[in-house]
């Protein structure tokens, strides 16, 4: 699929209700960190969390979709103030047709973050496939956009920059 620029983007961003995200890969650098006692270790950009609150301020939902069962995540929703939490989640593209059909909105208003194999049928059924700049290929291929950024390094932001910046009325 060919890529489009931020200014291509707007058509697509305009119309997005909802953002979701992955964690791992997206929200942090993908990499894993574990204490002497086994305690698992995320790290977030404080930025990427500050996009968030400005696009959830500006009335945008935004849910977090992952597979990881780690407390950190849970911790981290909680200090966003993100809601739509779904944590262990094998079929990532399931839970998102669920919430969708909840709030009622398409997917087609969705534009959905993931950078691995276990987003890959997401990213083919929403209105605003996105992916960062160290995802996979086949993700990358999948996606309208790559983020400049990689994940965990501020790629969130980018999206939600650029989110704020096509919703503007």
């Amino acid at each position: 699929m060919d890529k489009m620029s931020p200014e291509q983007l707007k058509p697509y961003l305009s119309r997005v209700k909802l953002l979701a995200l992955d964690v791992d890969g997206v929200m942090t650098d993908g990499g894993l960190y574990y204490t002497d006692t086994g305690e698992e270790l995320k790290q977030f950009n404080v930025k990427d969390g500050m996009g968030i609150k400005l696009v959830m301020e500006r009335g945008l939902v935004v849910a977090i979709i992952t597979n990881s069962t780690s407390n950190s995540v849970i911790h981290r929703a909680k200090k966003l103030g993100i809601t739509h939490l779904f944590m262990g989640v094998e079929d990532k593209l399931a839970v998102l047709q669920n919430l969708c059909s909840k709030l009622e909105i398409s997917l087609e208003e969705v534009a959905y973050v993931g950078d691995d194999v276990n987003d890959l049928a997401v990213l083919k059924a929403v209105g605003c496939p996105l992916t960062v700049a160290d995802a996979i290929a086949s993700n990358q291929d999948a996606a309208i956009y790559i983020t400049e950024r990689p994940g965990g390094r501020g790629a969130v932001r980018e999206v939600c920059d650029l989110l704020l910046e096509s919703q503007v009325s």
